[in-house]
Formats: C-alpha cells, sequence, structure tokens
C-alpha cells in the first residue's frame, strides 16, 4: 500500500464524520485508489481498508466508544441505512454510529465487488444491504 492510498483512506473516514462526502463520494475516491473494501468494527473502534492483494490499514474511529447493544435489531439497522440514504439534513454518520451500536450492530463490512454491506450483530446476525441502482 503506498503513501497516496494510505492518504485517501485517512481522508475518507474523516470525511465521513465531517460530512465532507457522501457514501457515494467515498465509495468512487475509495475504488479509484485500488481498495475492494473496508470494515467497521465498533467494538475495537477502527475501520480496516483492504486492498486485493491483501494488504490493509488499520485506522482509529474518529468517536467515542459506545457499548454495542446484546440484541441485534435488523428493522432498525435497516431504518437507519434509509435515513442515511435519504438526505436528511439532520443525519450525521456520528449520529448513525451511535444509533447502530444502540441497534446492536457490532461492526460492518463494505464489499465493492460484492455491492453490499453486510452489518453484523456480536451474536454474528446480519443483516445485507446491497448498494443502491
Amino acid at each position: 500500500m503506498d503513501a497516496n492510498q494510505i492518504a485517501i483512506a485517512k481522508t475518507c473516514l474523516l470525511a465521513a464524520y465531517d460530512g465532507s462526502l457522501a457514501f457515494p463520494e467515498i465509495i468512487s475516491r475509495l475504488l479509484d485508489a485500488g481498495f475492494e473494501g473496508y470494515s467497521v468494527d465498533y467494538r475495537r473502534q477502527s475501520q480496516t481498508y483492504y486492498l486485493p492483494n491483501g494488504e490493509n490499514i488499520d485506522l482509529a474511529l474518529a468517536q467515542p466508544a459506545k457499548p454495542v447493544a446484546e440484541r441485534f435489531d435488523s428493522a432498525e439497522i435497516e431504518l437507519l441505512v434509509r435515513w442515511a440514504q435519504s438526505g436528511d439534513t439532520g443525519y450525521t454518520y456520528q449520529k448513525f454510529c451511535d444509533r447502530v451500536t444502540a441497534a446492536g450492530c457490532a461492526g460492518y463490512l463494505v464489499s465493492f465487488p460484492g455491492r453490499r454491506v453486510a452489518y453484523f450483530g456480536r451474536t454474528a446476525e446480519t443483516h445485507i444491504e446491497l448498494f443502491p441502482q
């Protein structure tokens, strides 16, 4: 992984929190830099970006740790994803993270080739979201 790819990963992570880039823009930048996806682990407070050759970089999340609820609420997670996609002016990634962990989401995996996000709970329950067309 080169310095430019590392810088792009860091920029995209910060942009999610400060709202300077929307999810589609973040995906586009990461794809252009050669990434095939990333994962978020709320229990470790980290985000890992992956290249197809197996190289990866772990970055700390820019938020205070929140406990992950024991019960995984797939319906609530789906509602939160729709909120994130809605363009609601009250949406922030920080609020999304706070609410999704309260709904039992321990993390999620974003696959660019699979065009999906797999949200998972502490008991490995999952909720799959396909990228919008």
